[in-house]
């Protein structure tokens, strides 16, 4: 037998709970399946508990550029108080109960299993059939990916799942991967006094953004005694009960710890949706500007493959409640994604790098400002180092692309989010007045080195 209700929503990350709960509190009868924990990766793996440890882990590197600034001072790591933070205020020790409630506190239904979609409209799980008489949303998110690393499968080795539920920093850490998630780790576990060695395969460090911020924070992380090998990949991984020895083409390194932080992967044939005519062989789902992946079937969140980021995810959850609801409003647009990656120097960045703007044929002129030649660099001295760098299209005359490299480049990105978003003419960005003396400021010296 199958039970009818209005919407089936499968998986409760960030996205899913957003949109079944909007279209419950709607008044539409609401089914929320999760196999693991409702709120998905952000709050328990992600974005809250990362952030924690390296809150923690900038206080005591703040704390080390005293001397350089108003005296003296005697920093001794304590990696306890953060994963007790980690554990009572983030995850309530990896407990959902609370986000289970929030939900059906809506309306909503919830029931815990692995769902599959069995045809149009059918999504059975654990031998129980529902019957979406308006939609199915997917929200299954992604999971770590493991490299076919000789060597590696059947390893004790960590992803930043078991990474946040460390209750020591290790003496020693090997991270295979230097986009966000392992330059974030790998920072933090350093400051923490872990010996920490980073290998990445491509040319540069973060290497889906603009080659000076790569160079800057890598300048850093090297300077803050971690090892950078790039354009190089492991080749072979060892396991001897105590630590990992990791054989790179030139060397072999020997660590506590090894954390495989090398992208995410999706299963869409687990889900069944060849059931519905979709093609599982993709790695990533392509929704129409309404979320629609096919009649009467929704997908947002990381399986579109427009940016692994909470932010996306809620963003596409109002979109697909509008469309499901039959409200008007506007269709996806990704021209201006914003994105954070939370090592010290922060980096922020917008829209298209450099690269991608060339690689679409996009007449480009680009200007760069170093952040310790600005006034609040200068002033700032320990722990200044950054960019601004602008990518404008030199034919239309605004900025398609903006990367904001600093003690505050999160936040710096706001205007420059702003100003790729409204596709505001470069012109009217050099009329604006920048406070003095604040970071933001160098953007107006890169605005002004714009052709």
């Amino acid at each position: 037998m199958s039970e009818t209700v209005d919407v089936v929503v499968v998986g409760m990350g960030p996205g899913g709970e957003a949109v079944a709960a909007q279209l419950a509190e709607a008044g539409l009868s609401v089914v929320g399946i999760e196999s693991r924990l409702v709120g998905g990766e952000c709050p328990y793996y992600g974005c809250v508990p990362s952030k924690m440890m390296i809150r923690a882990a900038d206080a005591l590197a703040e704390a080390r550029r005293v001397p350089g600034l108003a005296g003296t001072t005697e920093v001794r790591p304590d990696f306890t108080p953060v994963a007790k933070r980690i554990r009572d205020e983030a995850t309530t020790d990896w407990d959902d109960q609370a986000a289970v409630e929030r939900f059906t506190a809506t309306g909503g239904r919830f029931v815990r299993g692995r769902a599959r979609v069995t045809g149009p409209g059918r999504v059975t799980v654990e031998g129980q059939e529902f019957t979406a008489a308006k939609a199915i949303v997917l929200n299954t998110g992604t999971d770590p990916a493991v490299p076919p690393i000789e060597g590696l499968a059947g390893t004790p080795f960590w992803t930043n799942r078991e990474a946040l539920q460390a209750e020591q920093a290790p003496e020693s850490l090997v991270v295979l991967g230097g986009g966000a998630i392992g330059l974030e780790l790998a920072q933090a576990f350093a400051r923490f006094g872990s010996a920490v060695d980073v290998v990445e395969l491509a040319d540069q460090l973060l290497p889906v953004e603009e080659p000076e911020a790569a160079e800057v924070v890598g300048g850093v992380l090297t300077g803050e005694g971690l090892g950078v090998h790039t354009g190089v990949g492991a080749r072979a991984v060892r396991y001897d009960g105590e630590a990992f020895t990791v054989t790179l083409p030139d060397r072999e390194l020997r660590a506590e710890r090894l954390l495989v932080a090398t992208g995410r992967s999706t299963d869409l044939a687990a889900l069944g949706l060849d059931s519905v005519g979709l093609d599982t062989d993709r790695r990533f789902l392509e929704p129409d500007g309404h979320m629609r992946v096919a009649e009467g079937v929704y997908a947002i969140g990381d399986m579109t493959g427009k940016g692994a980021f909470t932010h996306m995810s809620m963003y596409q959850a109002g979109i697909a409640a509008r469309s499901i609801l039959g409200q008007d409003g506007k269709s996806a647009e990704y021209h201006a994604v914003p994105r954070v990656t939370f090592t010290d120097p922060e980096v922020g960045a917008v829209g298209l790098t450099e690269r991608q703007a060339r690689e679409r044929d996009i007449p480009v002129r680009t200007a760069v400002t170093e952040l310790p030649s600005s006034a609040r660099g200068w002033i700032h001295k320990s722990g200044n180092e950054g960019i601004v760098k602008l990518v404008e299209d030199a034919e239309l005359g605004f900025l398609v692309g903006a990367t904001a490299v600093g003690p505050s480049g999160g936040e710096m990105l706001s205007g420059l989010a702003v100003a790729v978003h409204a596709q505001l003419p470069v012109e009217r960005l050099r009329q604006m007045i920048f406070a003095y003396p604040t970071f933001h400021r160098a953007v107006e010296d890169a605005l002004g080195k714009l052709g």
